[in-house]
């Protein structure tokens, strides 16, 4: 969405202007982020659902909890009004509720990645508080140059900053998925040998018997 949706806005600088921007009222690529958008906040649900269902550890069921809140509050964000309409005076509720949804949806992020690094090795740990500094750092200089906005005047780099941010938390998703399958494998794996061993016993033990009695 971040990649092919803003070309198709003609005029739009994914440097200068925040990613709300794309689905703002009346923006032309509005009804192309929107369809998207549910469906982006219906896959995070199903995957913490996913998550939440099949995981050993607490911290992880934490972890699909908060991706299960995470994509149900995506489906209740309301879009921005466009710079313009925001100077003349013409914002409304939807643009303070879509900067309270932008707290929340931080919030949760902050929360998964602290308790999805308490689940696994020290390596990821480390991983993961370098992406809780990335958010820090990059939400300060978003929210520095996001008063202008409301001016309609210059933001040099507030979409650059947002694009970072959202680019680590995607990417601790894919790494956090990736290492979460593979201890899941393992931990299935135990349990089947686990099974099939106390299985062997039962026939071993089964046919011993068997062959007393004959």
């Amino acid at each position: 969405m971040n990649i092919f949706i803003p070309p198709l806005y003609e005029g739009y600088n994914w440097i200068r202007q925040t990613v709300s921007e794309l689905s703002a009222v009346d923006a032309p690529t509005r009804h192309l982020w929107f369809p998207l958008g549910i469906v982006y906040t219906l896959l995070i649900t199903a995957f913490g659902w996913g998550i939440f269902r099949s995981a050993g550890k607490r911290a992880l069921r934490v972890v699909g909890i908060l991706m299960i809140l995470h994509g149900l509050f995506g489906l209740i964000w309301s879009p921005m009004h466009q710079r313009e309409v925001l100077a003349a005076g013409g914002g409304t509720f939807s643009d303070t509720w879509h900067i309270v949804m932008s707290v929340i949806t931080v919030l949760l992020m902050f929360l998964s990645i602290g308790f999805g690094a308490a689940a696994f090795g020290k390596g990821f740990r480390v991983y993961s508080i370098v992406t809780i500094l990335v958010f820090i750092v990059f939400g300060i200089l978003t929210f520095s140059e996001a008063p202008n906005v409301d001016k309609n005047l210059p933001t040099p780099f507030i979409g650059l900053w947002e694009r970072i941010n959202i680019a680590a938390f995607m990417t601790w998703l894919l790494v956090f998925a990736m290492l979460f399958l593979r201890t899941e494998n393992k931990t299935s794996l135990s349990v089947s040998n686990k099974v099939l061993a106390i299985e062997k016993q039962q026939l071993s033990k089964h046919y011993s018997e068997k062959k007393k009695t004959v």
